[in-house]
């Protein structure tokens, strides 16, 4: 069937109270038959429309042994993408070499313009990684305008990975690394202010990692604003967006940062293993090559990049994904997955000794949003947590680490989640708080 632009509608998000499902207008310029058999977008409150988003779970093929709210670690393919990537696999290991020397270049070239335009970068701007962490590992240890005497800057709620290759450049590049902490609980105001704190007590900052949706509680950083704040200081920014594109509708250009680092595996929905690296054109000359990559000129952002033999039938069945990512809509999936997470912070933000770490101001929160037990921050108190409510009462959901107020559980639906699954952890929520 032929590509279909049929959602890339038009949406006005209405002010809505902070723990109200967001309203969407929608405006369909061009309605056309689906791709993937799903009706036409309905008009109005997209984000509760249970038909529309029944039609969408229908193309997934879910796991009955729990309720999964642990969508983070990455998303199940739809099963128009999971088809695909089988027959990518099956075409690829029958043709092998023939096809891998003869014809793959030019269907990842293809891929890699269908992802930029998409993203909204350059093709010349973007290079496929098997991750965002290969992709950020390489911006970070490849960053070449650092010197000895510098400071590099990182916070608790960075990602693990991305935190380990900040420390190494003390080493490396003879920097001093400094760590912070994201005040608790979080609002935009105080978020900002941490940062400008943060850069004005330390003047020789060169570098600051910055987590677009932390994995840790799903806050949303207001990038744009952190990013400017540092540019005018002369400190350059590394996004880590591995949880932001496809939870959140943005074009990279929006963000104003040089050097950024997705994942595609996870609210994309391509197969495992995928992601890219994003270098503005201005700024490639910053980034050196991979182990001195020759394979590609020094212009050539690929060069940023050497992973060796990749898994072929996933880059090939990336346009799949963007596909079906687009059919839907991004703006779509946003709505939906804020209006989930919503349902059920809303109903459950009053429980007794229930903390929940996201705040409901707008345009800090999307899918992902953490809680901690009043009091009980470890480690062990925590997994057990996570065992209750996998054991008792069917859902899965996982601990995180790292925060400097203790340990949380992050719940992640995805947009085939529906509400009366969410109406099973509010009621775990319910009996287990009534307890303490």
């Amino acid at each position: 069937m032929s590509i279909t632009n049929r959602r890339n509608f038009v949406i006005g998000l209405a002010t809505a109270s902070a723990a109200a499902s967001s309203t969407v207008n929608a405006q369909i310029p061009n309605p056309a038959s689906s791709s993937f058999n799903l009706p036409i977008a309905p008009i109005g409150n997209i984000a509760s429309q249970q038909n529309y988003w029944n039609a969408v779970r229908n193309l997934y093929s879910i796991s009955s042994q729990h309720i999964n709210l642990e969508n983070g670690y990455w998303g199940i393919m739809a099963e128009p993408v999971r088809m695909d990537y089988v027959a990518k696999t099956e075409m690829v290991n029958r043709e092998n070499s023939i096809y891998a020397r003869t014809q793959f270049g030019r269907d990842a070239e293809s891929a890699r313009a269908q992802l930029a335009q998409a993203v909204g970068s350059e093709t010349s701007e973007i290079a496929l990684t098997r991750g965002a962490t290969e992709a950020l590992q390489l911006l970070i240890a490849g960053y070449n305008k650092l010197k000895a005497g510098d400071t590099v800057i990182y916070s608790d709620l960075d990602y693990d990975s991305m935190q380990y290759g900040m420390k190494w450049l003390a080493d490396r590049r003879g920097v001093n690394v400094v760590k912070f902490n994201i005040p608790e609980p979080a609002t935009r105001s105080n978020v900002l202010a941490a940062y400008q704190q943060i850069l004005n007590e330390h003047p020789k900052a060169a570098l600051l990692l910055l987590t677009h949706v932390s994995h840790r509680t799903g806050l949303v950083m207001p990038v744009p604003e952190i990013a400017s704040m540092a540019k005018s200081r002369g400190v350059a920014v590394i996004l880590d967006a591995a949880h932001s594109w496809g939870q959140i509708d943005f074009k990279v250009s929006e963000l104003g940062v040089d050097f950024v680092g997705f994942n595609l595996h996870k609210w994309i929905g391509a197969p495992l293993g995928l992601g890219f690296m994003y270098i503005s054109k201005s700024k490639l000359t910053e980034i050196d090559r991979a182990m001195g990559d020759e394979d590609y000129p020094a212009t050539d952002i690929r060069s940023r990049v050497h992973t060796g033999t990749v898994n072929f039938a996933s880059i090939l069945t990336l346009p799949t994904a963007l596909k079906l990512h687009n059919e839907i809509g991004a703006k779509a999936k946003e709505l939906r997955v804020k209006h989930l997470r919503n349902y059920w912070v809303s109903r459950t933000r009053e429980f007794k000794g229930l903390e929940i770490l996201t705040p409901d101001e707008p345009g800090m929160y999307a899918g992902i949003t953490s809680f901690r037990m009043a009091g009980k921050g470890t480690a062990e108190e925590n997994n057990a947590l996570v065992a209750e409510l996998r054991d008792k009462y069917g859902i899965f959901s996982v601990r995180r680490a790292g925060l400097a107020k203790g340990q949380c559980i992050r719940i992640s639906p995805a947009i085939y989640t529906t509400e009366s699954e969410l109406d099973r952890l509010i009621n775990a929520l319910r009996n287990i708080t009534s307890k303490s």
